[in-house]
């Protein structure tokens, strides 16, 4: 199948029309209607400095239900022991570029470039980007970022500078998801960490069914950064 190139209408071809990798679309922007755009369509950007703007959307998908995240023996004791202080939406940009220094999800030298920094940060002005921040004596060790629509939760990148330390914020993460009743955690591509931790894969359309359901509910939008641990 053909790659598409995108020109400066907000538009996408059908996921169903990508490539075996997944690879669908090269070009267009990372503004924030053609990101909120490209997600509500399980599309997403990924690509490293070298290349141009890169748009996936892969069969089969890898999705976390909040409801069925697996927890180990040894996270809840790491979570009994209180080792980590988590915050939301406090570090946001610090979160971000310490997930730039892990390996890109496609290929050797793929990384967070700095384009895709400063579009996520927008986003998170916006209220739609959200983190999750793991501390330990004042330090910030680990996180998470994404983005959330409706009731539907786009996980971007992860990073660990502890043992445990991202798993710890993806917890909290879901632990609050489930609070506020979202529907699912788009992990994007397989991963055999996030399949340890209760993911699976699903068809592509089947997610796009889910996806499309949970994203028409209402947002829960604005900073996150007075959310109440309990």
């Amino acid at each position: 199948m053909p790659v598409y190139r995108l020109a400066k209408p907000l538009v996408f071809p059908s996921p169903s029309l990508a490539e075996p990798d997944g690879l669908l679309a090269v070009g267009g922007d990372l503004s924030p209607q053609r990101l909120l755009l490209a997600y509500r369509q399980g599309i997403f950007p990924w690509y490293s400095e070298n290349t141009p703007i890169l748009w996936w959307s892969p069969d089969p998908r890898l999705v976390l239900i909040p409801g069925e995240l697996t927890v180990s023996r040894s996270l809840v004791r790491v979570l009994r022991k209180s080792l980590f202080r988590v915050s939301f939406d406090r570090a946001f940009r610090r979160v971000v570029e310490s997930c730039a220094v892990v390996p890109r999800r496609y290929g050797d030298g793929t990384w967070i470039v700095p384009e895709m920094m400063d579009a996520y940060e927008e986003l998170h002005r916006m209220g739609y980007a959200h983190s999750v921040e793991t501390w330990q004596n004042g330090v910030l060790v680990g996180g998470l970022y994404g983005v959330a629509l409706g009731r539907a939760f786009f996980g971007e990148s992860m990073f660990a500078l502890r043992p445990d330390a991202s798993k710890v914020a993806l917890v909290h993460l879901v632990r609050l998801l489930i609070r506020w009743g979202f529907d699912l955690i788009d992990c994007q591509v397989v991963t055999e960490h996030l399949r340890r931790l209760g993911a699976r894969e699903v068809p592509r359309q089947q997610f796009l069914s889910q996806l499309e359901a949970a994203v028409a509910k209402k947002s829960v939008r604005g900073s996150w950064a007075s959310v109440v641990l309990g």
